[in-house]
C-alpha cells in the first residue's frame, strides 16, 4: 500500500526537471542577437576607419601638391637671387676699377710732372721733389668727383622711388639699366628690369630651329603606346570650351566651360591622374562666358576674351595661383561687333598678345607701363570672321586665318602684308610648329583633309594634307581643335566621334597614324605635356582625360 504513493512524487520531480529544461532554451536568442549587433558595430567602425583613411590619404595628396608648388616658387626665387648677386657683383666690378688704381703707379706720372716745370719758376720745382705723392692724390681727388657723384645716385633713388622694403636690391638694377640709357628717368629702369626678369622665362621656354621639312612623307608612321586613360569630372556644369596648359609649368591646366568658370587643375606625375585646384567665375558683366582663354607667358595669369556686342568687356586678366583670383577687365574695346574668336600671345621678348574677331579685325595688346594698349593690326584684309591667329619666332610676323578660306601673314615691323593664301575650305585655326619655325599648321572644315601643312617659305604651296572621316557628323566645328607634340613630329586633333586622331608629319598617308579612344562623346581637344608623357582631353561629356604613352 506505501509503493504507489512513493511512485507518484518521483513523476513530479521529473516534470521539474523537463520544466526546467523546457526554460533554458530561450537564452539562445538573446546572445545571437546581441552578436548581430556586435558585427554592426564593428562593421560601422570598420566603415568609420576606411572614410578616415581616405580623408588622411586626400590631405597627404594636398600637401604634396603644395610641397610641389612652394618647391617651384622656392626655385624661381632661387634663380631670381643668382641673378641679383650676378648683376650686382657685375656693378661692382664696374665700381671697383677707381679705387683698385694702385698707388704706386702714379709715381712715374711724377717724373714727366718733373720735366713740365722747367718753364715754371724753381721754387715750384722744390714743392713737387719733397712731395710727389702728394699732388698726385690731389689731382685724382677732383678725377673720380664724378664717381662719387654716381655712388650716391644709386642709393639716393632707391628709397624715394620704391618702399623702404625693397631699396637695397633694386640700386644694383639701376646701376645696369643706368648705363644702357642715360637719358631714361628715375621710375623707367625698374620697370625694364622687370621685363629684364622675365625674359630669360622666355628663352627657356624657346627652343633651336630644327630642320623637319626634309623628313616630312618620307618614311612611315611611328605609332605611339597608350597605357589607358583616366577620366575626371569637369567640374562644369555646362560644356567645356577651352583647355590650356601652363606655359611656366605644364603640370597646371586650366578649363573653361559655358557657365562662365574658369577651372584650375593639377596633373601628378604619378598617374595618370588630375586633382582639382580650384574654380573662378569669369562671368563678363554682361553675363558673357569666356570665348577663348590663354596664359600669360610668365604662368601666373590667365586672359579671356569675349564678345564685342553691347558695350560688353572684351579681354579680362585673372590670376589663379594668388588666394584672391580676383577678375579685373580691361576699359579698352577695339573690336566693334560680333564674338572674339582667339587670343593668342606671340612667341617674342616682348609680352603681347592678338585678339581675332569676327569683325574682321586683328588687335594688338602691348604691356605699356603697368598697363594694355591695343594697336589695330588690319581688319579690311579678311572678308570674313578672323578665327585664329598665331605668331612666328623669327620674326614679327602675324598669321591670321578666317571663315573667308584666306590664309595672312601680316610682318609688323615693315607694316604691310607679308603673303597671301587662298584655299578651298574655311579655316578654323592656326598653329606654329614649335620645333621648325617655318611650318604651321591650319585647321580647315573639308573633311578628309581638316588639317593642311604649310611652309612660311612657299608661300601658297601645301606640304603636306591630314584628315578624318567622321561617322557621326559631316561638319566641322570650329571648337575642335590641334596640338603639336613638343618634338614637333605628331599632331592630336579632336573629333565629332569619341575618339583623339593622331598623325606623324613624316608619314607619307592622310590617314591618322592611330586613333584612341577617349570619351563618350565628341572630343574638343587634345594637348601633349612638355615634361610628361601625357595628353590631356576635353569631351563634351564634361569630362577630363588624362592619357599615358610611351
Amino acid at each position: 500500500m506505501a509503493a504507489p504513493p512513493a511512485l507518484k512524487r518521483p513523476k513530479l520531480e521529473k516534470d521539474d526537471s523537463h520544466s526546467t529544461v523546457d526554460d533554458a532554451p530561450p537564452a539562445p536568442p538573446v546572445s545571437s542577437a546581441s552578436a548581430d549587433e556586435e558585427e554592426e558595430e564593428e562593421a560601422i567602425a570598420e566603415e568609420a576607419a576606411l572614410a578616415l583613411v581616405a580623408h588622411r590619404q586626400r590631405d597627404v595628396e594636398r600637401c604634396k601638391l603644395k610641397l610641389l608648388h612652394y618647391q617651384s616658387l622656392l626655385d624661381t626665387a632661387e634663380t631670381k637671387l643668382a641673378e641679383a648677386q650676378s648683376r650686382l657683383d657685375r656693378c661692382r666690378d664696374r665700381s671697383n676699377p677707381p679705387p683698385r688704381q694702385p698707388e704706386p703707379n702714379p709715381p712715374p706720372p711724377p717724373p714727366p710732372v718733373k720735366r713740365e716745370p722747367k718753364s715754371p719758376p724753381p721754387p715750384i720745382q722744390r714743392d713737387p721733389k719733397p712731395s710727389p705723392p702728394q699732388p698726385p692724390p690731389q689731382k685724382k681727388a677732383p678725377a673720380p668727383a664724378p664717381q662719387p657723384a654716381t655712388r650716391p645716385s644709386l642709393v639716393i633713388p632707391g628709397p624715394s622711388n620704391r618702399p623702404a622694403a625693397r631699396p637695397e636690391p633694386m640700386p644694383g638694377l639701376k646701376k645696369t639699366a643706368a648705363p644702357s640709357s642715360s637719358s631714361s628717368s628715375a621710375p623707367s629702369p625698374p620697370e625694364r628690369s622687370r621685363k629684364e626678369d622675365k625674359r630669360p622665362k622666355r628663352k627657356i621656354e624657346e627652343k633651336e630651329h630644327q630642320n623637319l621639312i626634309p623628313s616630312i612623307k618620307k618614311s612611315s608612321a611611328t605609332v605611339l603606346k597608350f597605357q589607358g586613360g583616366t577620366l575626371v569630372s569637369g567640374q562644369h556644369k555646362r560644356k567645356l570650351r577651352c583647355l590650356e596648359l601652363c606655359p611656366a609649368n605644364d603640370q597646371l591646366v586650366v578649363t573653361s566651360a559655358l557657365d562662365g568658370l574658369v577651372t584650375l587643375w593639377q596633373v601628378e606625375p604619378r598617374g595618370p591622374s588630375i586633382s582639382f585646384r580650384g574654380k573662378t567665375d569669369c562671368f563678363s558683366p554682361k553675363h558673357r562666358w569666356p570665348e577663348d582663354i590663354a596664359w600669360h607667358p610668365d604662368g601666373d595669369t590667365i586672359f579671356a576674351v569675349y564678345t564685342a556686342d553691347n558695350g560688353d568687356s572684351q579681354v579680362s586678366m585673372t590670376n589663379l595661383i594668388s588666394g584672391q583670383r580676383k577678375v579685373t577687365f580691361l576699359p579698352e574695346k577695339p573690336h566693334t561687333k560680333g564674338i572674339i574668336n582667339n587670343i593668342s600671345f606671340m612667341p617674342w621678348s616682348d609680352v603681347c598678345f592678338v585678339t581675332a574677331g569676327s569683325d574682321h579685325a586683328v588687335i594688338l595688346w602691348e604691356d605699356k607701363d603697368g598697363s594694355w594698349k591695343h594697336k589695330r593690326v588690319h581688319k579690311d584684309f579678311h572678308s570674313s570672321a578672323v578665327m585664329s591667329v598665331a605668331g612666328l619666332q623669327q620674326k614679327k610676323t602675324i598669321i591670321s586665318v578666317g571663315c573667308d578660306k584666306r590664309i595672312l601673314g601680316f610682318d609688323l615691323s615693315a607694316g604691310r602684308t607679308e603673303f597671301k593664301n587662298l584655299i578651298d575650305s574655311k579655316c578654323m585655326s592656326v598653329l606654329a610648329n614649335p620645333c621648325d619655325f617655318n611650318l604651321y599648321m591650319v585647321q580647315t572644315g573639308a573633311p578628309g583633309r581638316q588639317l593642311r601643312l604649310f611652309d612660311i617659305r612657299l608661300r601658297q604651296t601645301e606640304v603636306h594634307a591630314f584628315g578624318w572621316k567622321q561617322e557621326s557628323s559631316e561638319s566641322q566645328s570650329a571648337l575642335i581643335n590641334q596640338s603639336w607634340s613638343p618634338d614637333g613630329w605628331y599632331v592630336s586633333s579632336g573629333s565629332a566621334d569619341p575618339v583623339i586622331h593622331i598623325f606623324d608629319i613624316r608619314y607619307h598617308g592622310q590617314n591618322p597614324c592611330q586613333s584612341v579612344q577617349a570619351h563618350q562623346k565628341r572630343v574638343f581637344k587634345a594637348v601633349w605635356h612638355q615634361t610628361l608623357p601625357y595628353m590631356t582631353s576635353i569631351s563634351s561629356d564634361l569630362n577630363i582625360g588624362i592619357h599615358k604613352y610611351s
